[in-house]
């Protein structure tokens, strides 16, 4: 019965159309799956086997009336902690604030239900969702499937533990540095960041998006039109629009497309990384794209006005915390952001300022090409209890080089798995293209994707 997991979501759908699989079928080999296996992959908070097995035979007695909910019925699925679900409390990943249930499902979550998707379990995150790593003091230890005493990344890690160990196709992640793509390009993942505002989201921040982490591109187009339906409580959210996201592709042929192997500060991509992406360069010139090498958009001035900002953006958060409850928080966070807590007005307002800056450089970069291919993370792993591939409190956002203009710039942009590195573990490809072009990013991962073939190998414990 696990066979049946590693089907497309499409698959799946259609076979609980045709009646040739049960979603409670589906469910109870889920839960199998999952129960055999977080033992060892630490993905999960919030997993409700029984209330999903529910769901389950509620959405099996729709098809079997032939009057499924939505498009997404009895499908399961994850959402990342940060995401509220009505009745669960929200933690952020830390053992420092109170456990207070959320009154009503925050909008991705809704989204998904009225569609007939099964929240099955919720997925990890580190303390404040503010490290690229499965490390909390609230949630178990997240581990890389392909490598367990490696990093899965973050801060979505337990979606993409939960997505590379297979725990079906669909999982939810967050975004406002590179926390869906990052832990997607070290999982070997599809990991979708769109156009600020396209996936309402509560609450927002300047550059914070929700997006798909799957295991194709074609089950995360699936997925966007439930995701990207409005919702009254995102003030920054696009207008509708119907998009025709099942059917994206995008001939790369008469297509520049930027190359961007320096990301102006931060960590240099070791030479696997680099060789990866070569390939995938010339992957794109097989298919007819000119390849245009473009400089980086991002300074070091950006880079640090946006840690100092930030840092005082949290203590804020922190400070009002009774002192044992701050006590709690995670050593490294609890650095980082108390060296917020002197700086000056002038020098914090000056550091927000630069996330305007990256605003500018971004739009600037795509006045001579359609896309930009870059490497998503510059390392290929490190260890599984590091807070960051530096961890260093003082060094926190030198790997999100790549990624984090994108999310100033509001620009859609994804990563996809282009290869592996000697030791087994997956590297990631970004594509970005200019703002609200959602749809160039989707189909130049799908045709990158029939081009590079599926993976095969994903890890299992079952």
């Amino acid at each position: 019965m696990s066979d049946i997991l590693d089907l497309t979501a499409r698959r799946v759908l259609a076979a609980f159309a045709d009646r040739s699989l049960s979603p409670v079928e589906y469910m109870t080999a889920l839960i199998a799956r999952v129960e055999a296996s977080e033992p060892k992959v630490g993905a999960l908070y919030a997993f409700a086997p029984e209330r999903a097995l529910d769901d389950a035979r509620a959405s099996e007695a729709r098809y079997m009336a032939s009057s499924p909910l939505g498009r997404l019925d009895g499908m399961p699925v994850t959402v990342k902690e940060l995401i509220a679900t009505k009745g669960e409390p929200v933690p952020m990943g830390t053992a420092a604030i109170d456990l207070v249930p959320a009154p009503e499902d925050a909008p991705t979550a809704a989204r998904l239900r009225e569609d007939g998707a099964v929240i099955f379990a919720k997925t990890t995150c580190p303390d404040y969702g503010m490290l690229s790593s499965g490390l909390s003091t609230f949630h178990q230890l997240s581990l890389n499937p392909w490598k367990l005493t490696e990093n899965p990344g973050g801060s979505s890690a337990g979606a993409a533990s939960a997505g590379a160990a297979g725990y079906g196709p669909l999982h939810v992640g967050t975004d406002i540095g590179g926390s869906v793509r990052l832990p997607a390009g070290w999982t070997g993942l599809f990991g979708f960041k769109p156009s600020h505002g396209r996936i309402p989201i509560d609450p927002y921040y300047t550059g914070r998006c929700a997006g798909p982490m799957t295991p194709t591109v074609d089950d995360a187009a699936l997925m966007m039109p439930t995701l990207s339906r409005p919702d009254w409580r995102d003030a920054t959210s696009l207008p509708p629009e119907v998009l025709d996201w099942d059917g994206a592709r995008v001939d790369p042929r008469g297509m520049r497309i930027g190359l961007m192997m320096d990301a102006g500060c931060g960590i240099d991509p070791e030479p696997e990384v680099v060789a990866a992406l070569s390939d995938a360069a010339r992957a794109f010139e097989g298919m007819g794209a000119t390849i245009v090498p473009v400089a980086p958009v991002l300074t070091r001035e950006m880079l640090d006005g946006l840690d100092i900002a930030w840092r005082a953006r949290f203590w804020g958060m922190m400070e009002a915390l009774r002192p044992e409850a701050r006590a709690r928080i995670l050593p490294y966070i609890r650095e980082w952001a108390e060296a917020g807590a002197d700086a000056s007005p002038i020098r914090v307002a000056q550091g927000f300022d630069q996330t305007f800056a990256m605003r500018r450089a971004t739009a600037e970069a795509f006045r001579q090409v359609d896309a930009i291919i870059s490497p998503v993370n510059p390392n290929v792993s490190y260890p599984a209890d590091w807070a960051s591939p530096t961890n260093d409190p003082a060094r926190p956002f030198e790997h999100i080089c790549f990624t984090v203009p994108w999310n100033m710039g509001e620009q859609p942009a994804c990563s996809i798995n282009c290869g592996f590195a000697a030791n087994g573990m997956p590297i990631g490809l970004q594509i970005v293209a200019p703002r609200f072009g959602d749809l160039t990013v989707m189909g130049l991962a799908r045709v990158y994707e029939e081009l590079r073939g599926p993976i095969t190998t994903w890890p299992r414990f079952d």
